[in-house]
């Protein structure tokens, strides 16, 4: 039996950056083609729930209750496209542009984007992940406008999400799925990236649910 190793440089990696994020509204079920979102910052995952509750019979432990787990997080952004107002609970006016009322229905979106993994091997661009999350709802935030002083800062946006998970065949149902490039085919890869982002040219932008976008795999 071979003993552990450590120090191995081709074994160390480490992740950074996020790039390549898309915006997906969705309506009437279906989520509408991605948009580019420029200006993105950073999205803060936020896994919750999976709480222990002890059980206990015979004056004993008896078994643990794991409650089910949820995904929220928060979107920060130095702007955002246009169709992301809907999802702000912002409409624009039917016929006077530039007009737009707040406090409205928010509707469900999607995003995906992209994340680094660096290696002490390959650098810090030697492969990365894929970052897919399903059934998300923006919750309102607060805007701080300051005046500008001797030293200006751009505004930043930030807005909290909830996800409700959607189903995945031979899984629980599921809000966030990972591509890591490290492992997935050239080919998968090629087809993941057409789908998501159209860089095949050959498709529209768009999410696919887990099981249609796996369903494409080779």
């Amino acid at each position: 039996m071979a003993a552990l190793v450590w120090n191995v440089s081709a074994e160390k990696f480490f992740e950074s950056g996020i790039d390549r994020a898309a915006l997906y509204i969705r309506t009437a079920g279906v989520y509408s083609p991605g948009v580019a979102w420029e200006g993105l910052i950073s999205v803060t995952e936020k896994p919750g729930g999976a709480e222990a509750t002890d059980l206990y019979a015979n004056n004993n432990k008896y078994a643990i209750l794991i409650s089910p787990e949820t995904f929220d997080g928060t979107i920060e952004a130095y702007q955002f496209p246009p169709e992301w107002w809907a999802a702000d609970g912002v409409l624009p006016h039917a016929t006077h542009l530039g007009t737009y009322y707040g406090q409205q229905a928010r509707v469900t979106f999607g995003l995906s984007y992209r994340t680094r993994i660096g290696s002490d091997a390959g650098g810090v661009a030697a492969a990365y992940k894929i970052h897919c999350i399903y059934g998300c709802v923006a919750q309102p935030s607060e805007v701080a406008r300051n005046t500008v002083n001797d030293s200006p800062e751009a505004i930043t946006f930030s807005w909290e999400f909830k996800t409700t998970p959607v189903s995945a065949t031979g899984f629980d149902a599921v809000s966030k799925m990972t591509f890591d490039t490290r492992t997935l085919t050239a080919g998968n890869l090629t087809y993941l990236e057409d789908e998501l982002w159209g860089l095949g040219g050959t498709t529209t932008p768009n999410l696919p649910l887990p099981d249609d976008l796996v369903g494409g795999f080779t």
